[in-house]
């Protein structure tokens, strides 16, 4: 029997630099500068108006803050209006995504409906009321003037805006996201608020709160009537109801059945890789030992909640065997895992405000820096919002970053809720970038469909593609069997997200532990990506599509198939050439090639429209010898479709390129390739604006060529690029296929 082929490895050593293109020059602008100037000064001295209006104890050293609506022509990073904000005295403190018809654009046709950006303004009270008259003087050909005449609309931020809902009558407990300034000490503002709660009969709880990029998220204990007073406020960004905790309650809950498997005898695959589930705890009695390097209660004065051990014991299980199949042997582990309790019996309380706390556990252990694969199957109940991230969303992209850590995150289980209110969209903190987001499919045959409890999509832009991923999650015609309490293998017929999430963390530990430490987590996250199969789908139901269940399709290469990994770090601002391995002959007859590039960044929390601030523009060049006349680069072919990740108008304005994974694939001629390659330039931004000091950020990139007129693909490139590029080699010892 052949040895499979494994990945081709070292394809960044096919990356060089290159020199970047030349700029265009600015668009036409859409509203002449008198013009605007005449337009925009009666909202301005509105504005100013109702923001004197406010108490001056909601207006911390005379602070106001108002919102600034750029026209939908003008929201690309290039035309933030930086020169007007530090002209005027103000400073953006966020930002968010609406839909406006604007007045006049600079596409033909009449104006219709478009999303644009809306800056969030601080700035002294006496600022905004000398705007009116500081415009009449500026010089009409300055950059300031430029940026006057790219804004849409200008109002103060007023109360009613920042209150999303109050809930019941009877709701008492909130969370409230307070805007802090971004490059001064903001401790003013947080003891100015504190001050002003205790005024209206609000109870902050602060030793439970969080900062993520320039949003202080502090949860408030107070009365219907109270919280309307608190959002005068001049810095307040958002008020909601506390959600409650998901993720302890799957969908459907299991009977006390007396059916039983066999667990395998053998260790696990590998001993190296470092996974965590963060969950809720394990019963006194399970079978799972062998395979549990560590248990930690992080609260060891909590006592154990029955039902939460139950389900951090079924998602220990998912991830160690995958779905059990009644009366069957399971399947061998892939490695050991360390189960963290996150809930216990203090997190099913009335107050809610354990959300905080629980999210500070998993803070905690992201912090930590323990865990290369992470599961998280629990989160608030709160589907996701376009114009806020939420502190869980952003405290945990914040962490994973880095790209070290590979972590699934479980969708939710509210898929079959109303679609047109937003209640069946993936909940927080599933829209994380830099996480991997799980849907759950009905099945591990080739006839799966989204589950339909699976909360569907789209994410927010950026992180449009949501869930990223499907698994296996079990229905009720397949029901995804679980470990349940006792010393002994006994099964509980289950489903939900819980179980998609760390069956799919299952296959990444695989691929970890059969191929070793050569693949980032990045890089695995690519692979997943890229061999997955969307079916036809829609995308906002499947994501980038079902995982396949075996994962061995993944990191092999059969006849006429070659697979090659890249990995490395991209400069910001700087431009890159990938080149794509050919045989020495080149290509003959039909062929398609795919590629998956997939890169974590940090983010902005506090400008939603403007979140990730690391963005790709890659361009795919298939033929090094079509080069038209002037050009200094191959004429370049569209690759990747950013229709799926933005509207058109949105896409003019550069949005779909701040996504974190590009993914396609393409049929053509074999002939039509020479010495094909992918330029990638990464853009770099902060605070929705060029950024000022830009960090390097981590990629994995995963290209996959079938050419299936040349069946031994894989080992002609090996010979043709025998001193750069080699196959990676199984770490441990594999079972015999048959």
């Amino acid at each position: 029997m052949n040895k499979p082929n494994f990945l081709i490895g070292r394809g960044e050593m096919l990356v060089r630099d290159i020199k970047g293109p030349k700029r265009f020059g600015d668009k036409a602008e859409v509203y002449p500068y008198s013009y605007a100037i005449k337009r925009l000064t009666p909202k301005l001295e509105r504005a100013s108006l109702e923001l004197d209006a406010l108490p001056e104890e909601a207006c911390p050293r005379d602070f106001g803050v108002a919102v600034l609506t750029l026209n939908p022509g003008y929201i690309a990073r290039s035309y933030f209006p930086v020169a007007l904000l530090r002209a005027a005295g103000l400073e953006s403190v966020g930002s968010r995504t609406v839909k406006i018809t604007p007045e006049a654009w600079t596409k033909k046709g009449p104006p219709i409906e478009s999303s644009t950006t809306q800056l969030f303004v601080a700035g002294k009270r006496s600022v905004f009321r000398s705007l009116p008259n500081w415009i009449q003087h500026a010089e009409q050909d300055s950059d300031e003037a430029k940026d006057i005449a790219h804004i849409e609309d200008f109002a103060a931020f007023l109360p009613g805006e920042r209150v999303r809902k109050y809930g019941s009558k009877k709701e008492r407990f909130f969370e409230v996201g307070i805007h802090l300034l971004q490059d001064e000490d903001s401790a003013f503002i947080q003891k100015a608020f504190s001050r002003f709660a205790a005024k209206q009969d609000v109870k902050l709880h602060v030793e439970l709160a969080f900062q993520a990029g320039s949003l202080w998220f502090v949860p408030a204990e107070g009365s219907r009537e109270s919280m309307e007073r608190l959002s005068t406020f001049s810095f307040v960004r958002v008020i909601r109801p506390m959600p409650s905790l998901r993720g302890t309650r799957p969908v459907t809950r299991g009977s006390s059945v007396s059916v039983t498997c066999q667990l395998p005898n053998a260790q696990p695959l590998s001993s190296e890789p470092r996974v965590a589930i963060l969950d809720g705890g394990l019963p006194a009695q399970h079978p799972i030992g062998p395979w549990l390097k560590a248990y930690h209660r992080l609260d060891m004065n909590a006592a154990d909640d029955p039902e939460a051990n139950e389900h951090g014991l079924g998602v220990t299980s998912a991830f160690l065997f995958g779905p059990l199949q009644p009366g069957g042997i399971a399947e061998r582990p892939y490695s050991y895992v360390d189960n963290v309790r996150v809930l216990d019996d203090d997190s099913d309380t009335e107050d809610r405000l354990d959300m905080y706390r629980t999210l500070g556990f998993v803070e905690q252990v992201l912090l930590s820096r323990q865990y290369e694969f992470i599961n998280l199957s629990l989160g608030p109940d709160l589907p996701i919002e376009d114009t806020d991230v939420h502190a869980w969303t952003a405290v945990i992209d914040d962490l994973l970053s880095d790209g070290d850590t590979f972590m699934t995150i479980a969708v939710g289980n509210n898929g079959e809720h109303d679609r047109e209110s937003g209640n069946a969209r993936v909940q927080v903190p599933s829209d994380c970038v830099n996480g991997i987001a799980v849907g759950a499919a009905d099945s591990t045959g080739a006839s799966w469909t989204r589950a339909p409890y699976s909360a569907i999509g789209p994410g927010r832009s950026p992180g449009v593609m949501k869930p990223d991923l499907l698994a296996f999650g079990g229905e009720t015609s397949q029901y995804f069997h679980v470990l349940t309490p006792s010393s002994k293998p006994k099964l509980s017929p289950q489903m939900g997200t819980s179980f998609a999430g760390p069956y799919l963390l299952r296959s990444a530990v695989g691929m970890r532990a059969i191929l070793g430490a050569d693949l980032s987590p990045l890089t695995l996250k690519a692979l997943l990506i890229h061999g997955a199969d969307p079916g036809e789908y829609d995308k906002c139901e499947v994501g980038w599509g079902k995982i396949p269940e075996d994962l061995m399709t993944l990191i092999t290469c059969p006849d006429g198939v070659a697979r090659v990994i890249y990995q490395g770090e991209l400069k910001p601002g700087k431009y890159l050439r990938a080149s794509l391995p050919l045989p020495a002959g080149g290509l003959t007859g039909n062929i398609s090639l795919g590629a998956t590039f997939c890169y974590a960044c940090p983010v902005d929390p506090q400008d939603a429209s403007a979140y990730t601030r690391a963005g790709l523009d890659v361009v795919f060049r298939p033929n090094s010898s079509k080069v038209k006349d002037g050009a200094a680069n191959a004429a370049s072919k569209g690759f990747f479709d950013l229709k799926q990740f933005a509207t058109e108008e949105e896409r003019r304005s550069d949005m779909g390129k701040w996504e974190t994974v590009l993914h396609g694939e393409k049929n053509m001629r074999g002939t039509s390739l020479s010495d094909p390659v992918f330029d990638i330039h990464y853009n770099a931004r902060e605070g929705g604006g060029k950024a000022n000091s830009a960090e390097k950020i981590r990629y994995a990139l995963v290209i996959t060529i079938k050419a299936p007129k040349h069946a031994d693909l894989y080992n002609e490139i090996l010979r043709a690029y025998a001193n750069i590029l080699t196959p990676l080699q199984p770490q441990v010892s594999l079972p015999i296929r048959v």
